[in-house]
C-alpha cells in the first residue's frame, strides 16, 4: 500500500527540520512497511520554509520528498486540495507543519482504517490559548447543530482519509473544515481517534477569533445547503 502525507506549509521554516526528523522515526517504525511519500505543499511561503523543504528532500530520501509550490498564498483548503490532488497514494494523511500534531500519532490512527474510511484526530488536550479553546468549542457545537453531526474536533489537521474519497470532492474556499461531513455524504464511514496535541514552538498561528468564527459561518450555511440537495441515490441496471 501506498501512504501520502500531505503536509500543507504557509511561513514554519524553523518547525519543518525539526517535523522531518521525527516523520523519518514514524516512518521507519511503521508495521507493515507502507510506500511513503511526503508531499509538501508551499502556500507562497515568504520565509525560507521552500528552502527547507527542499533540504529535507535531499537529506531524507526514505521519506519520498514531493515539493508543491503554489503560484501565491491561497489559503489552507487550497493547499489541502493541491496536495490531495498531488498525492499518489491509496491512502492519505494531512498533517499541520506547525508541530503541534504528533506524528506519531499517524500509526494508531492507520490501525482503523479495518474499519473506517477516514480516520478523524481528536485533540485530547488543546495546547491552545483559552480564548482559541473556547472558540473552537462553540463554532464546532453550531457547526454539528446545524449539519446533524457529531465531529468532535474539526479543527484537528491530523487525519487519514482513503483516497477514493477524496477524489469525489470539488473543495472550495474554507471546506477543509466540513471534509469528515462532506466524505460522509459520499458513504464514507467515520471514525473519531483521540490524539496528542503540542503547543506551538516557533512562527505564529494562523487562525485567529475572526475568521474562525465569521467565515466558517458562511461555509456552513453553504454545507448545510450541499446537504439538503445531495444527489445519494443507487442504482442499477435490469437485465
Amino acid at each position: 500500500m501506498r501512504l501520502s502525507i500531505v503536509l500543507p506549509v504557509y511561513n514554519e521554516e524553523e518547525n519543518l527540520p525539526l517535523l522531518a526528523a521525527e516523520l523519518q522515526e514514524v516512518v521507519a517504525g511503521l508495521v507493515p512497511p507502507w510506500q511513503v511519500e511526503c508531499v509538501f505543499v508551499d502556500d507562497g511561503s515568504t520565509d525560507r520554509s521552500r528552502e527547507r523543504m527542499l533540504e529535507i528532500r535531499d537529506r531524507y530520501p526514505s521519506l519520498g520528498v514531493r515539493v508543491v509550490a503554489l503560484d501565491r498564498n491561497w489559503g489552507l483548503t487550497a493547499a489541502m486540495d493541491a496536495g490531495f490532488r498531488a498525492a499518489r497514494g491509496e491512502v492519505v494523511v494531512t498533517l499541520d507543519t506547525d508541530l503541534q500534531n504528533d506524528p506519531r500519532d499517524i500509526p494508531r490512527l492507520l490501525e482503523h482504517l479495518d474499519r473506517a474510511d477516514v480516520v478523524v484526530g481528536v485533540r485530547a488536550r488543546r495546547r491552545d490559548p483559552f480564548v482559541k479553546r473556547v472558540s473552537s468549542r462553540i463554532a464546532n457545537a453550531v457547526r454539528n447543530r446545524v449539519t446533524h453531526d457529531d465531529i468532535v474536533d474539526t479543527g484537528c489537521s491530523l487525519k487519514v482519509y482513503r483516497s477514493e474519497y477524496l477524489a469525489r470532492l470539488k473543495l472550495f474556499n474554507g471546506l477543509h473544515r466540513f471534509l469528515p461531513t462532506l466524505l460522509k455524504m459520499e458513504g464514507a464511514r467515520v471514525v473519531q481517534v483521540p490524539v496528542n496535541h503540542r503547543p506551538r514552538r516557533y512562527g505564529e498561528a494562523k487562525y485567529h477569533l475572526w475568521n474562525r468564527l465569521v467565515g466558517p459561518l458562511m461555509d456552513l450555511f453553504a454545507v448545510r445547503w450541499m446537504q439538503k440537495r445531495h444527489l445519494g441515490y443507487r442504482w442499477e441496471e435490469i437485465r
